[in-house]
């Protein structure tokens, strides 16, 4: 399990590879120098990486993965103070009624750091939390049930606006003792004739189809089922393989048993996770500042719950590795 990586870690980073020394990151921004020598060993050992080159009596340079995370620290840094820029704007506006729809698959990653974690943040609102499938979400948003929806971009009508916050690469799941689960990626061409446990959700199930039609080839499906739970449970207990785009952190399926996850080779469009409102109603306040915290939490380098989906895509160019984690709420944020 991934122990998060605080904001006040990365700033400690941010200062050491800033002065190129511990001993003068402690100086300007008056912290010992240990703490920041303990942020520097906990991001290192959390993600797996060397972050800086240390030379004897000469300070330390960044490696070029620790380039890279510095970017990533800055950008969710520079995310976190925008909102507190919007909600300094009108204190009235963080009152009142939130009603925020969420896919039901991605409710159990994505619902308590981002939504209500807003909720903790902002105690004062009335956060309502409906979860659905894509043809449930986009009907209350149109009956203007909902002021915004966590959801993918599956069947929009002209009138749902959307906007892209991150991807959601497919990739394969099998059980630890399955053949292929000594592989690194698997092609649909093998994968067909194998076993299939299907995720039998509207538009999603067309989703996973669809792959196997551009590939030319039909695939073997032996159950179903609308649960992500039940379709692990199935696949860890050698039913057959599964489709996934979500990629929770945990490898076990609920009776305890193990699966590994695998690269579906070859390209393949990614589902775009991202934020639905219904263009011809005017958002309130609240939901704006909703959305602005979505923007800070949630993007291809850090997705609250999940593994980085570099993990299964080489051709990514994140960190491959656990991806830098955001703050687990905005009082966090000012903590920091």
């Amino acid at each position: 399990m991934l122990n998060r990586i605080s904001l006040r870690q990365m700033e400690y980073f941010l200062a050491a590879a800033k002065y190129g020394s511990i001993a003068i990151a402690s100086s300007q921004i008056h912290i010992s120098a240990p703490s920041i020598s303990a942020a520097i060993a906990h991001m290192e050992t959390e993600l797996g990486v060397q972050l800086f080159i240390r030379h004897p009596s000469k300070g330390m340079t960044l490696t070029p993965v620790g380039a890279q995370v510095m970017q990533e620290c800055e950008q969710l840094l520079d995310r976190a103070s925008r909102l507190y820029d919007i909600a300094s704007d009108s204190s009235e506006a963080m009152q009142g009624v939130l009603r925020v729809g969420c896919f039901q698959s991605l409710t159990p990653m994505i619902a308590p750091e981002v939504i209500f974690g807003f909720k903790r943040a902002f105690s004062k609102i009335d956060l309502q939390l409906v979860e659905g499938d894509q043809r449930e979400l986009i009907e209350k948003l149109h009956n203007g049930e909902i002021d915004v929806a966590i959801t993918y971009d599956l069947e929009l009508s002209d009138e749902v606006q959307f906007e892209v916050l991150c991807q959601l690469p497919p990739h394969v799941i099998v059980n630890e003792l399955h053949p292929l689960a000594q592989q690194s990626a698997v092609t649909l061409g093998e994968l067909a004739p194998l076993p299939m446990v299907l995720l039998d959700l509207p538009m999603s199930r067309d989703y996973f189809l669809s792959l196997f039609a551009q590939a030319g080839v039909e695939p073997h499906i032996v159950a179903r089922s609308r649960s992500e739970d039940v379709v692990r449970s199935l696949v860890c207990n050698g039913i057959g393989y599964g489709l996934f785009n979500v990629r929770p952190k945990s490898n076990q399926s609920l009776d305890g048993k193990r699966f590994s996850r695998l690269r579906l080779a070859g390209q393949h469009r990614p589902m775009l996770l991202g934020l639905a409102t219904y263009a011809p109603a005017r958002q309130p306040r609240l939901a704006q500042v909703f959305m602005e915290r979505c923007r800070a939490y949630i993007s291809d380098q850090y997705i609250p719950g999940m593994s980085a989906a570099s993990y299964f895509d080489p051709h990514l160019t994140s960190v491959s590795a656990e991806p830098v984690a955001a703050p687990a709420n905005v009082h966090a944020i000012r903590a920091a």
